[in-house]
This record gives structure tokens, C-alpha cells and sequence, in this order.
């Protein structure tokens, strides 16, 4: 079972919910998910929560309590906020670097999806008709206690493009387009962690669109300085194994590019200088 991770208090999820069931193929069950009404295709769910995804640590066990079945993957369809109300279409994995200033837990961190961000990411780009940013976000936020992968996929970055109806169609078809062919794209790409640069990591996501390159965990500049362990659950929470290290030289701090060298060597990861 594939979740598509909704919530009625987030204006672009309710957007993005309702374009999956109008144009999906996503049918009302008799189920219940915190009490609200869920909805299938296959093996692919919508369930509903009443409040702010980010502080829902745990969330996949509470779906194996209330369904009887654990998830394998958990997609978040949510909005972006931003001060300068940038328009985008977004993807990232979940975590805290540092402190946990906005869900989850300090120094702790989701388990990434590497595959399924980058799908997300090559689909955004192909269907953006609006002009808007495609991006990576670094990775920042809760819930960062799951022990299922996960990603965020998201419209930003005000009330007037969490409406977007376009863009909740972009949305809703990006999703159904990363549940239907993450099997098949699951050996096509080298799998990344990345380090550097600002939150909308525009080298990382550079890369992703035109190489081979799929991104995971993105620890941006000023998450830095972290310890060689938080850099080492960077590379290890992942859904499939991490071939190499992209650090974006200029966009970081010495200790970091340190640490993250000797790491590669050690690790016999490849090591990508930006």
C-alpha cells in the first residue's frame, strides 16, 4: 500500500486531493482515516488528517493501527510557505538537521526516497505550463519519525497558488506519475546526498534535471556546521543505497566539505566537487 498524505487544514492539499479524485480514478471506500473518509485506486490510498502534517511523528504506525497494513511509501501532498511568496512546484524529503523548530525531532531524520523525489522533479518540470520555480527543497521540517520513506511534494508559495487549480492538476498528476513508474525507475538512477547551497538547492536540483544523479537528503549552508554523525544519517536514511557524495563547493562550509571527503573515501562513495 502507497499513501498519498492529505490534510483539511492545508488549502493546496484539499486542492491536490480533489484533482486525484476527479480526474484519477480514486473511489470513496467505507474506510476511516482519523475520521476522515478514504479513498483507493489499487494499492494507492488518499487519507485525510485534521491537522498540520509536519507534526505527524509516527505516522505510519498510526496508518498500520487504524488499517490494518503498513505503508511502503508515503507521499505528502502539501502547500509552501515562503516570506517572498515565490511561485513553485516542490519536492523534498523530511528531518532536522538541528534543532526541531517546525516538527519532528533535534538532529533527526525521515527516511528519503530518493527515486521517487527525482521522479517528482522530472515530472514538475515536464508539466510546468505556469512559469513557476521547479525545485528541490533542502531538507528541513517534520515529521522525521517514520521508519517508512517519504516525500513532500507541494505548491508554493501563497494562498493564491495554493488554489491554483492548474496547479493542483500539475500536482495531482506528478503523484499518480511517481506511484505508476517507481518500480520500473528504481535501478535507472545514481543515488545522491547532497550537500550545500540555499533551501531551494538550485545546484542539486541542476543536477537532477540533467544527469543521471537522484538526490536524497540535502543539508543546505546554513544547516552547517553538523557533527560526522548527523552527516552519516544523511547518507544512511535512505530508501536504497547511496552512491555518492555532491557537495556544491562555494555553497558550503569547510568543516562539512571536509568531513563529507573523508566520508566518500571511506565509505568508496563517489565524490562530486561543484
Amino acid at each position: 500500500m502507497r499513501v498519498i498524505m492529505t490534510t483539511k487544514v492545508d488549502l493546496a492539499s484539499m486542492n491536490i486531493k480533489d484533482k486525484l479524485i476527479q480526474h484519477f480514478g480514486f473511489k470513496e471506500t467505507e474506510g476511516i482515516f482519523d475520521g476522515n473518509p478514504i479513498f483507493r485506486r489499487g494499492e494507492d490510498v488518499i487519507l485525510t488528517t485534521n491537522g498540520e502534517m509536519i507534526y505527524y511523528d509516527n505516522l505510519d504506525r498510526s496508518i498500520e493501527e487504524q488499517l490494518g497494513e503498513k505503508p511502503e511509501l508515503i507521499v505528502f501532498a502539501s502547500r509552501h510557505s515562503s516570506q517572498t511568496k515565490m511561485p513553485a512546484l516542490t519536492t523534498h524529503v523530511t528531518g532536522n538537521w538541528g534543532k526541531a523548530m517546525y516538527g519532528g525531532k533535534d538532529e533527526s531524520l525521515a527516511i528519503a526516497h530518493p527515486v521517487a523525489m527525482k521522479l517528482a522533479l522530472l515530472k514538475l518540470n515536464e508539466l510546468n505550463d505556469l512559469g513557476w520555480t521547479v525545485c528541490y527543497e533542502a531538507t528541513h521540517h517534520g515529521p522525521s519519525e517514520l521508519q517508512v520513506p517519504g516525500l513532500f511534494v507541494e505548491i508554493g508559495s501563497s494562498e493564491e497558488e495554493w488554489v491554483n487549480d492548474r496547479a493542483g492538476e500539475i500536482l495531482a498528476e506528478t503523484i499518480t506519475y511517481v506511484l505508476n513508474n517507481l518500480e520500473r525507475a528504481e535501478k535507472k538512477f545514481k543515488l545522491a546526498f547532497g550537500i550545500g547551497g540555499g533551501h531551494y538547492a538550485p545546484k542539486q536540483t541542476k543536477m537532477a534535471l540533467e544527469s543521471d544523479l537522484a538526490f536524497g537528503h540535502i543539508l543546505p549552508k546554513y544547516a552547517q556546521p553538523v557533527s560526522r554523525e548527523v552527516l552519516m544519517r544523511g547518507i544512511e536514511r535512505n530508501y536504497g543505497k547511496i552512491e555518492a557524495i555532491y557537495v556544491d563547493w562555494k555553497g558550503s562550509l569547510g568543516d562539512a566539505r571536509g568531513i563529507a571527503k573523508e566520508l566518500a573515501r571511506e565509505l568508496g562513495l563517489e565524490f562530486i566537487k561543484d
